[in-house]
């Protein structure tokens, strides 16, 4: 009966977030009051209290009101009394010791000039009512906390440890203590300071990361790690310490990063309400920097413009297209051949961002009269070409359609967007393209070709007209041309048809999930970030660069798939070993061994020193290799782009035929 009274008052007192300040205000206030008269009354009796009752009163009321003195210089009366710890008790200590300072020195004040309303209490019953005072209030901190603990015990808790001892790590386990009923309980915290090693934060222990984890998980039963705001990035990059609890079955769960906003004087703000706590996917946990990129000069160029956009419903385009639209250009066209998707943007664009006037169009690339009628009616002036086939193994059957597409597509992209006047045209690329193993890395090296060139032939005609107007001199005259610039970077997570999704799906499905090779290594970049690399280096380039993008670490895809099943939490999912795929690498690259590459105006980007190809021979080219390709005979096909890019090595394909025929010096 008094224990489900008890839980009823408890319950009904913390379903209120906080109290108001002025209550514990007076309720301390009260304490001292009431602690001065007992203290008076416990040395001098009952009947001499009543008799010296009215100076009494007044004496301990004066107390009181001094003690809001002490309570507004340490802000005793701000603390949630729900997490007060041992820091709020010693600000309680300070606070009275104030306060007994300055009664001491009226109730003396009061002796020494004959007042005796004010002075009823001797220097050692002042001593002892502040005492008193004091560890009433610490008491009554303590029952508060151990009632909001013992209310909201739950034996469904998950068993935690907190990666960050410091301020953000405090920060989460108040959050977590404050969740009713409890979703988590904490049993420790994991420190990289040696000297807290060992020590109680929050009444529980304090870890080191040097100390065997392992044995402490198993030891504590722990379910799960909750990392601090300010050890994301950290952890992230600890594959060691993720292995531990992963290994160990355990959930791992992140907050946002902590950032300016909440953050003051190098602490985090303690905003309860504000924290989230998400379960980590593999994503998360990809070991990479945080990339800042200069989003306000990449909107200072695009506000106001006109932007067109190639395969806008892709993944990367429709990323592009987002991170565009934000910076209020004129008006925005955007083409992709795929009607579905594409009516996805439409909604999303009317939906996001209905003040961009924007034409959704549905029409493939290498339609040179379509093409024609949009550049003439639109006039860009930005073009961020994305469109492109980009499955390995299906262009290795389909070599034609790729050289169609990828290589013709961007040719009459790039070539109407110089008869239009567009001010820059930036394509996307891929790492595929770099000493390319398959045709479709291939095509896209094609395509990096004829743009580099194009621009360069821009560029001398350019030059040759300037010295021409000038009489030979040269300067001061600024050219006006099509500026070619192209962007070269590694897989984005969570692309259409990436590995990770794909994973996902065969664990769902029980497995087994499909590794071609246990040696295979990928690059991966956020889609976010890749987007706005291309975005500053598209709107900062001169033209001619082929920007490559620091990818950060591989990551082993095998590791990847261990950590997926392991994160998943099912049982039993096999991993299936299948062989690599026609045209497939074991290692990417961003760079030609040949190449060098120079810095940029970001760290994560650098430009590539490639090779220079003349115009005319690489336009010739093309037009050969089109006319072949629209004959669909795939070795023939092939046979010219390996003419074309001779660094072109199939790999576990079978157009290695012909780079055995090469080989033997046309044997």
């Amino acid at each position: 009966m008094i224990k489900n009274f008890i839980k009823k008052i408890s319950s009904w007192y913390f379903s209120k977030n906080v109290l108001p300040y002025w209550v514990i205000l007076l309720a301390d206030t009260l304490i001292v009051f009431l602690s001065s008269i007992f203290i008076y009354w416990v040395a001098n009796r009952s009947q001499i209290t009543f008799d010296n009752r009215v100076p009494l009163l007044v004496s301990a009321s004066i107390y009181a009101v001094l003690s809001w003195i002490g309570a507004k210089v340490f802000r005793t009366y701000s603390g949630v009394l729900r997490f007060s710890s041992f820091v709020d008790l010693l600000k309680l200590l300070f606070a009275n010791a104030i306060t007994l300072v300055l009664a001491l020195s009226v109730s003396l004040l009061g002796k020494w000039q004959g007042i005796e309303v004010v002075s009823a209490f001797s220097p050692m019953a002042t001593i002892l009512s502040l005492l008193l005072a004091t560890m009433l209030m610490w008491v009554s901190r303590v029952i508060v906390k151990l009632m909001y603990d013992a209310t909201n015990s739950d034996a469904r808790a998950m068993r935690v440890l907190i990666y960050g001892a410091l301020s953000g790590g405090v920060g989460i386990a108040k959050y977590i203590r404050s969740q009713s009923p409890a979703r988590f309980e904490l049993r420790g915290f994991i420190s990289h300071s040696q000297k807290m090693r060992n020590m109680k934060l929050m009444d529980v222990k304090v870890y080191s990361v040097d100390d065997d984890l392992a044995s402490i998980i198993k030891k504590e039963r722990i379910e799960a790690l909750l990392v601090s705001p300010f050890r994301v990035e950290e952890f992230r990059q600890n594959q060691k310490l993720q292995d531990v609890f992963i290994d160990a079955g355990c959930k791992i769960f992140m907050s946002h990063e902590a950032t300016e906003a909440n953050v003051k004087n190098g602490e985090l703000v303690d905003d309860i309400d504000g924290i989230q706590l998400k379960e980590v996917s593999v994503e998360d946990l990809l070991p990479r920097n945080e990339i800042r990129v200069d989003m306000k000069s990449v909107g200072e160029q695009l506000v106001g413009k006109r932007v067109l956009i190639t395969g806008a419903a892709g993944s990367i385009g429709s990323e592009i297209v987002r991170q565009v639209a934000q910076f209020k250009p004129a008006s925005m066209m955007l083409i992709d051949q795929a009607e579905t998707p594409q009516h996805d943007i439409r909604l999303m664009m009317a939906r996001d961002f209905p003040d961009v006037p924007c034409e959704v169009v549905v029409a493939s690339i290498d339609r040179r009269t379509r093409m024609e009628y949009i550049f003439k009616s639109f006039m860009p002036e930005y073009v961020f070409h994305a469109a492109a086939y980009k499955h390995v193994p299906m262009m290795e059957d389909n070599p034609s359609e790729a050289v169609l597409n990828n290589i013709w597509g961007t040719k009459i992209i790039a070539d109407l967007s110089v008869a239009c006047g567009v001010k820059k045209f930036v394509m996307i690329s891929t790492d595929k393209a770099v000493n390319p193993t398959n045709v479709m890395g291939c095509s896209k090296r094609i395509c990096e070709i004829y743009v580099q060139s194009l621009d360069r032939k821009l560029k001398l005609e350019a030059l040759a007209n300037r010295k021409e107007k000038v009489g030979g001199r040269g300067a001061n005259v600024q050219p006006e041309y099509t500026q070619f610039v192209t962007t070269r970077f590694g897989n984005v997570l969570g692309s259409n048809g990436s590995v990770i999704p794909l994973f996902r799906e065969q664990i769902k499905n029980g497995g087994p999930v499909t590794v071609t090779d246990e040696r295979i290594v990928r690059f991966f970049m956020l889609i976010p970030e890749a987007c706005k690399l291309v975005l500053e280096a598209g709107t900062k380039g001169n033209g001619g660069e082929i920007f490559v993008f620091d990818m950060g670490k591989p990551v082993k895809i095998a590791d990847l798939a261990k950590r997926m099943i392991a994160l998943s939490g099912a049982k039993n999912v096999k991993i299936e070993y299948t062989g690599l795929r026609e045209g497939e690498k074991l290692y990417e690259e961003v760079l030609n061994e040949m190449e060098g590459t120079k810095p940029t105006f970001h760290e994560k980007i650098r430009i590539a020193q490639v090779r220079e190809y003349d115009y005319d021979e690489v336009a010739k080219a093309i037009e050969e290799l089109v006319a072949i390709a629209k004959q669909y005979d795939n070795m023939e096909t092939v046979r010219k782009m390996k003419e074309i890019v001779p660094e072109y090595k199939s790999n576990n394909s079978v157009y290695e035929l012909l780079d055995a025929d090469n080989s033997g010096g046309g044997r």
